[in-house]
């Protein structure tokens, strides 16, 4: 069985307990005007194009069988709507400026992967993490990778937006150790403007997961002036409140790591003009959960 993935990623620290590696799959069914990762959204393979790399050799020109690439002013673009995803370009590119983002990899490849470091995830209490884009929306790839690591003894972590077939939570269940649950917006209004998708699903899988015994660590990005407001930081103590049995909450501050990898794949990025979250928004925040039944720190 494959799957579209775009990363895999050793020695992650900041994706559940221990030392991990991640499984970045592709695809998503929220659009988050925020995302860190803008690449992983879309379903197919996507061209990126770095310029800060590019030494204007134009091999990619002479190569591209759609002329995608284009040359003005004696500098190059990238026209995205007639790439191919041929990768012609990628081949002859000296200095890495393009890359396809996205390819088809089978379940025992990365186990393979995986096991490299089962040492280091057993000394640790770390293990796999499968994050995205959503693996929710690569059901089948994302139960056959958990299936395999746990016949490996392997600590596994799903890193979800939530937005699935409840049906899917379910079969999973037994085979997930963890829960990274986001919390995004707590209006649904709000919510459906800033990621596409209503949040009521999002909200009823988290119940279920919740009353089904799963371990849960609720992640909460906070985007300044967007959802860092009294109505959305009462709504993630509400959610303390009623799920006392979180293993607790992390706030994840908004920073623009996303804009250039948006620019790069010839994404629009909605939130240019807002800059990473400083330290006196991470200490207001800290501040409002201080006291809370559950442990909130920052990630």
């Amino acid at each position: 069985m494959t799957g579209l993935t775009f990363d895999i990623h050793r020695f992650s620290l900041n994706d559940g307990p221990g030392i991990r590696t991640t499984i970045f799959l592709k695809g998503c069914y929220l659009k988050c005007e925020w995302c860190h990762n803008p690449e992983s959204q879309s379903f197919k393979p996507q061209l990126s194009f770095n310029p800060e790399k590019c030494l204007h050799c134009f091999e990619c020109v002479k190569v591209c069988p759609n002329s995608a690439h284009k040359i003005k002013d004696n500098k190059h673009f990238v026209e995205w709507a007639l790439c191919d995803f041929a990768g012609k370009c990628v081949e002859v590119c000296p200095s890495g400026a393009l890359k396809i983002i996205g390819a088809n990899t089978d379940v025992d490849f990365i186990i393979s992967e995986v096991m490299k470091d089962k040492k280091y995830y057993d000394k640790t209490g770390g293990g796999i993490t499968i994050s995205g884009g959503e693996p929710m929306a690569q059901f089948e790839f994302t139960k056959e990778l958990l299936v395999e690591a746990k016949k490996q003894q392997i600590h596994t972590v799903l890193d979800t937006c939530g937005y699935g077939e409840k049906s899917h939570y379910k079969e999973i269940l037994p085979y997930v150790d963890l829960f990274l649950f986001d919390y995004k917006l707590n209006d649904d209004d709000l919510h459906k403007k800033y990621t596409g998708t209503s949040n009521k699903q999002i909200m009823s899988n988290l119940e279920f997961l919740y009353k089904s015994g799963a371990s849960i660590i609720l992640r909460c990005p906070l985007i300044p002036g967007i959802n860092d407001g009294d109505d959305h930081l009462k709504g993630i103590k509400e959610i303390i409140r009623k799920y006392s049995l979180l293993k607790s909450v992390e706030i994840m501050p908004y920073h623009t790591m996303g804009k250039d990898k948006a620019y790069r794949v010839g994404m629009e990025y909605k939130l240019s003009q807002i800059n990473n979250a400083d330290e006196h928004d991470k200490k207001r925040w800290l501040d409002y959960f201080a006291g809370a039944e559950i442990n909130v720190v920052l990630n």
